[in-house]
């Protein structure tokens, strides 16, 4: 059996690709309560939700992100359809979220048009703590206005949003200007002469680097690279004006605000739509090798994919991320997955009534399951107990027959017999009216 075989099935059973894992009903509850956090702070913040497509044609990512970034030129899943065009899987979002921004007029909007997104992404990278081929971010944007304020409202959203999830704490805010494109590109002349003679200490990706995208140097992670990067010129001292005193503004607007950063010079992040502010959060102990998200400023993009000149700002976290922080400092999430009553039954004129019960009860708002088998009702019970409902109704032929049901206290061990009409309106009161799950249209679209 080769490698590959051996990848697909193991003792016979399909296992799924390298890089990707099924989220089960436990991990649900955290993508849930994460995605309702982001929900509120971004709608009480005038955000409204995007979704763009899973796939896009692929010359989008390599005019946004940038033909030589180690997205577009190593990690994209890209394919030819039928007709031979080249599609990719997207691998992030802001570019199809500024792509969608132009083929849809919304230049014609009130400006900034403000737009958040919770999507699956996809990276042909290597599998690792915290790092997946198939991927959650949510992420949102800011398109049509520039201004430091901006900036700071765009950090201060996504730090609110990890103080929500309880894990604020655990990160510090890493700031740094990159400046405009052309003070980026004097920059990067300068890093060239300084590792002119210093590739034989450099890993292999950023010996490639250096002549594709010198500036991703600054944030490698291997130790010899980051010796250098240490000492190399910072971007900083190569600033325009411009950028100096917006990166100024930005920070007067943080401090205003209360939020702690740290200024770091080698911060640079991995895509070439960047202009003027970049930041992450970094683990306060592992930095960035445990980095949950980050953003910053993209003023060339829009004009780039071919709209007009459009200031933008944004962030993205990853969701995978974000959980396995919160299950490393044992963050319960709160949940509505609970069952308020088990039907038991025995008999076919039995089942044949707690169906129509059961449809009864739920419609009401109860969270209910039913055992619907042909088992004891010993068994039922047992089930009851496993799936923790604090209350079960049980009926069989006597029952039917009385036109009664059961209904047995599951903690305490008691039960009373109810008129079989009366069933529903005692279940509600047993578990109170403020514990219904019941939610009319009108509550769905204004509650």
């Amino acid at each position: 059996m080769t490698e590959d075989q051996e990848e697909i099935s193991a003792g016979g059973i399909i296992q799924t690709p390298k890089g990707v894992h099924d989220i089960l009903p436990v991990d649900h509850e955290y993508h849930t309560f994460i995605k309702k956090v982001v929900r509120h702070r971004l709608r009480q913040a005038g955000f409204r939700r995007i979704s763009t497509p899973i796939f896009e044609f692929t010359e989008l990512f390599q005019r946004g992100i940038g033909a030589d970034t180690d997205i577009v030129s190593k990690e994209m899943y890209t394919f030819q359809d039928k007709k031979g065009r080249s599609l990719t899987l997207k691998p992030e979002s802001t570019a199809g979220v500024c792509r969608a921004y132009i083929q849809n007029g919304m230049a014609n909007l009130p400006q900034p048009v403000q737009l958040y997104y919770i999507e699956p992404h996809f990276r042909y990278d290597r599998p690792q703590k915290g790092r997946y081929r198939q991927f959650c971010h949510f992420g949102f944007e800011i398109i049509g206005e520039s201004d430091a304020a901006l900036d700071s409202q765009t950090i201060y959203l996504a730090n609110l949003i990890n103080k929500d999830l309880g894990i604020a704490d655990l990160f510090t805010i890493q700031l740094n200007s990159i400046g405009t494109p052309q003070s980026r590109k004097e920059y990067a002349k300068v890093l060239t002469d300084f590792y002119f003679d210093k590739e034989r200490s450099l890993c292999e990706q950023c010996k490639a680097r250096l002549k594709t995208n010198p500036m991703r140097l600054l944030d490698c992670k291997e130790e010899s690279c980051g010796i250098l990067a240490q000492i190399a010129p910072k971007m900083a001292d190569y600033l325009d004006e411009e950028s100096k005193v917006f990166h100024a503004d930005l920070k007067e607007y943080l401090d205003e605000l209360g939020i702690k950063y740290v200024e770091n010079p080698n911060l640079v992040r991995g895509l070439d739509y960047y202009t003027k502010t970049v930041f992450e959060f970094w683990d306060s102990a592992e930095g960035a090798q445990n980095a949950i998200g980050g953003g910053g400023r993209y003023d060339g993009l829009v004009e780039l994919l071919g709209g007009g000149p459009t200031p933008a700002v944004g962030y993205a976290a990853g969701i995978e991320r974000i959980i396995a922080n919160m299950k490393r400092e044992k963050i319960r999430v709160p949940h509505k997955d609970v069952i308020h009553i088990f039907v038991a039954q025995l008999g076919k004129e039995a089942k044949k009534k707690c169906l129509s019960l059961i449809a009864d009860l739920r419609e009401a708002g109860v969270k209910t399951m039913g055992a619907l088998g042909k088992d004891s009702i010993k068994t039922h019970l047992r089930l009851a107990d496993k799936f923790g409902a604090p209350y079960t109704i049980i009926m069989g032929l006597t029952e039917v027959r009385e036109k009664v049901g059961i209904i047995r206290d599951m903690k305490v061990g008691t039960q009373k017999t109810v008129p079989y009409e009366k069933i529903v309106p005692e279940v509600i009161k047993l578990i109170g009216k403020e514990n219904l799950d019941k939610y009319s249209a009108g509550e769905l679209l204004y509650g």
